[in-house]
């Protein structure tokens, strides 16, 4: 940029430009600077589709810790609230995954393939939903149970973004105008050619903002088997199927 800005004076000094060739000189200026924005933004775009299309074909199964916080839409005349939580989480692609949070609260959320288990540990009460009803259009789909972008497109709208904060992002919009979730952004941080999941960046329909960071992301870990997405609701609770 300052080998084209010392074109222009170099110009302007030699020729002594005046009235229509200053302003053409300006004119070349702002079009290579279009150019060139438009040039990092399509590499930048390409780019971070791409690496989610590698971390969906190349991470299998994946489990890290992670910190949540939830912040409350703003009110009038009130402060902005903020709740924070953290757990593990883990999952094996296609059908199986698993939150389990720590603090504040101990709840976990296990999808075993057939069904999506909720259980909440101060209410003594599990909710059992039928999995593949339940999932389509959840955060879930978009990092533990899809296989590939072309899966993804089924249920969402994904547009590439601009780099941030060190990762690529991709933004998600649930297709169904219906859907409790408003959008979604993906996180992705590239080390050499191993691509793992930063944060999650979620908005729901109803202006509730979630993010997720993880930590210590293990891509494809060794001891991770189907026996820990088995739930068994702890005797005594209330089962729930609605």
């Amino acid at each position: 940029m300052d080998n084209v800005k010392f074109w222009c004076r170099s110009a302007m000094n030699k020729l002594s430009m005046r009235g229509g060739a200053l302003q053409k000189c300006y004119a070349t200026l702002l079009s290579l600077v279009f150019v060139m924005a438009t040039l990092f933004c399509a590499s930048a775009n390409a780019n971070s589709l791409d690496t989610l299309a590698q971390f969906l074909k190349t991470t299998q199964s994946g489990r890290a810790e992670f910190k949540q916080v939830v912040t409350s839409p703003s009110k009038a005349g009130q402060p902005v609230r903020s709740k924070q939580s953290a757990g593990t989480f883990a999952f094996i692609r296609p059908t199986k995954f698993r939150f389990e949070y720590q603090k504040p609260f101990p709840q976990v959320i296990v999808a075993d393939g057939q069904t999506l288990w909720l259980y909440d540990a101060d209410l003594e009460q599990v909710t059992a939903r039928k999995q593949a009803q339940a999932l389509n259009t959840t955060p879930a789909a978009l990092i533990a149970t899809a296989t590939d972008v072309s899966a993804l497109q089924k249920d969402f709208t994904l547009q590439a973004q601009p780099d941030a904060d060190g990762l690529q992002w991709v933004q998600a919009t649930p297709i169904n105008k219906d859907s409790t979730l408003s959008l979604v952004r993906l996180g992705l941080s590239v080390n050499g050619q191993q691509v793992a999941l930063a944060k999650l960046d979620i908005l729901d329909a109803m202006g509730q903002r979630s993010v997720l960071s993880f930590e210590r992301f293990e891509v494809n870990p060794s001891g991770l088997t189907a026996a820990a997405f088995n739930f068994v609701p702890p005797k005594g609770v209330d089962v729930v199927r609605p």
